[in-house]
Parts: structure tokens; sequence; C-alpha cells
């Protein structure tokens, strides 16, 4: 059983089940402050709990809330406050904390993709040179779940690939692509959160090296 309609719902199609909840509905934009988008959410999750109290609950939180710059943010405090709820009231349940997702379509203004528009229509932008981000393919998430989903219970998972990208390191990847230069100017600013991975993504990542794994996303998704 799928909840919602976005990039992560649709790549999940292919491991559906019965047995399990995917709740991939919510707010998905990181600086909404509305409080009606994020109790729509939290309803519809307390809902859904209530109706489907025999099925394994799988809920797609966010690593931002290791970033300690954003710990007042309405967007992080509303996810830990969900992370709380399924913990106290779900018997069987798996939290996802997911890096920057790559994949086809989704949010514009997701790193990759607000990247990748610039730089493909000459816009200009500026670059925090001390900023580093964690990348996640989206069909890795797949992948992880189909793995994993039966393995790991009662759990909180930081996914994303396991090494921090600096921004430079994703223009360039995608300017190799797209043969295009970015226009860009860069600022000594900038910050990253340090990540504790476990066993089972290290392991799930241990063959990829750093630089594949970003050649990958762009012969994907450019």
């Amino acid at each position: 059983m799928i909840i919602g309609n976005g990039l992560i719902a649709n790549s999940l199609q292919k491991i559906d089940s019965e047995n399990y909840v995917f709740f991939a509905s919510g707010v998905s934009n990181s600086l909404e402050t509305r409080n009606s988008e994020f109790e729509r959410e939290f309803n519809l999750l307390k809902d859904t709990l209530e109706k489907n109290s025999d099925k394994k609950l799988i809920y797609f939180s966010t690593l931002s809330v290791k970033d300690q710059s954003k710990q007042n943010s309405h967007y992080v405090l509303h996810k830990l406050a969900i992370e709380d709820y399924i913990q106290k009231y779900s018997k069987n349940y798996l939290i996802l904390r997911i890096g920057n997702i790559v994949g086809k379509g989704g949010n514009p203004n997701t790193l990759f993709n607000y990247l990748k528009t610039q730089i493909t229509h000459n816009n200009q932008f500026v670059v925090h040179s001390k900023a580093r981000r964690l990348l996640i393919d989206m069909d890795d998430i797949t992948r992880f779940l189909e793995i994993h989903c039966i393995l790991l219970n009662n759990d909180i998972i930081n996914c994303a690939f396991p090494y921090y990208y600096d921004l430079k390191e994703i223009i360039s990847a995608i300017e190799k692509k797209t043969q295009q230069k970015g226009v860009y100017s860069e600022i000594n600013e900038g910050d990253f959160y340090k990540v504790d991975f476990g066993e089972n993504i290290t392991s799930f990542f241990s063959e990829v090296s750093p630089e594949d794994y970003l050649e990958t996303l762009t012969q994907k998704y450019i």
C-alpha cells in the first residue's frame, strides 16, 4: 500500500505490497511555514496508522533533522514530531531519513534539479564554497527497501550515499554531461552536518566509489 503520488511514491510501485504501508505523502517543501500543510500530513498519518495497524509502516523523513542550522525550522520540527508519534503508536515501523534525492521529475527545487536547470539555462547562481551535500538515487532507496524492508524493524535509518559532495564536484559532473559551463560566483560560506551511517547503508554502497556514483546520477537523470 502506497500513500502519496510524488517522486517517492511513484518509484515504489514495483515493490508495493499489502504487508506494508509506504507513507510517501506530505510536505515536500522544506521552506514551508503554513501550519495547515503540516497538520494535513499529520492527520493523514494518524488516520493511516489507525486503519492499518496490522501492516508495517515505512515513513520517509529527512536527514535535515541532523542539521543544527535548521533545528528550529517548521519543517524539521514537524518531521521530528512525526517520527516521535510513529515510535510511540506504531507497533512495526521503519523510518528512513533521506538525503538529497535525485530522480526523474520530482521537486524542481531539489539540489540536483536546481543545479541542472541553472547550468542548462545559462542562469547565474551563487555557490557556497564550504557547503557539502549527501545525495541518494531514488532507485537506490527502492532497492534498499526491497532488501531490508522485512529485516529492519522499529528502526531509524540515515539513508544516503555516504560521501559528502562538494557543490563544485556536483556542478562539474553536470557540466561534463551537458557540455555547458555553469555561470556562478563563489562565496566563502556554507556548512554541512555529520551523519552516522550504519552497517546496512555502508555495506549497501561498499562497492561504489563517490566518483562513479556521481557519474551514474548524471548519466541517468540529465
